[in-house]
């Protein structure tokens, strides 16, 4: 990992504030092109700010009070020299950010580190991740879904409507759950969230909360956009 440069050891320590949590940023690879490029067009404060509105729109997507939240206090950011080749990944409320992926992204930087901010931070407030080895994709799903209803998705996200099985993760369950979502109020992925705090992730929660079946949900999510 490579050394923090001097000018990041004033980064931002408990900057950002949301409720009762406080926000880190810092970048342990600024010696690197990603963490230079990352410096240069996103920075540590602005990092710290994007996790702290981030947070608090998740509250709102999942419609908690702060009785209701996983308990959390402190939320940190590292931008890593890495070597598991990945974009960002989340332990507990600590997320680390690949300098190499900053570095290789062609594109508008600013608005990609934002989704992905959004995504990981997700993965820091949503409830149920012991059973993330056994359905990986319905968390990586609500993820991507916060970042899609933040207005985040990028353009090479499927369609709504496309994909093979509602199971793929990412972008296709969180297009598939958008789709469900719109179906109650307050919304289901609030609903499935609440419901993992003290139980469980199962397929039957899709029939607990809206009556059908989740195999009865994707036909008629794929009718609905003819696909």
């Amino acid at each position: 990992m490579a050394t923090v440069a001097a000018s990041v050891l004033l980064a931002f320590l408990a900057v950002g504030t949301a409720g009762a949590v406080t926000f880190e940023a810092t970048n342990n690879a600024s010696t690197t092109p990603g963490g230079q490029r990352f410096d240069l067009e996103y920075g540590v404060g602005h990092a710290t700010q994007v996790l702290s509105d981030a947070s608090s729109f998740i509250w709102n997507v999942f419609n908690q009070a702060e009785g209701d939240r996983r308990p959390v206090d402190h939320v940190a950011l590292a931008v890593v020299d890495d070597t598991f080749g990945g974009v960002a990944s989340t332990s507990g409320s600590a997320i680390e950010l690949s300098q190499r992926y900053v570095g290789g992204y062609t594109g508008d930087l600013q608005a990609e580190l934002t989704g992905v901010l959004y995504h990981e931070a997700t993965h820091v407030w949503q409830w149920g991740l012991q059973d993330y080895a056994a359905h990986w994709w319905v968390f990586e799903g609500v993820a991507d879904f916060v970042r899609l209803r933040a207005g985040l998705g990028p353009a090479h996200w499927v369609a709504p409507g496309q994909g093979s099985s509602w199971d793929k993760g990412y972008d296709v369950t969180a297009r598939f759950l958008d789709y469900c979502d719109s179906l109650i109020k307050p919304g289901f992925v609030a609903e499935l969230n609440a419901v993992m705090k003290d139980n469980r992730y199962s397929d039957d929660y899709f029939m607990h909360i809206l009556g059908k079946s989740v195999e009865e949900l994707w036909n008629n999510y794929k009718a609905k956009y003819g696909a």
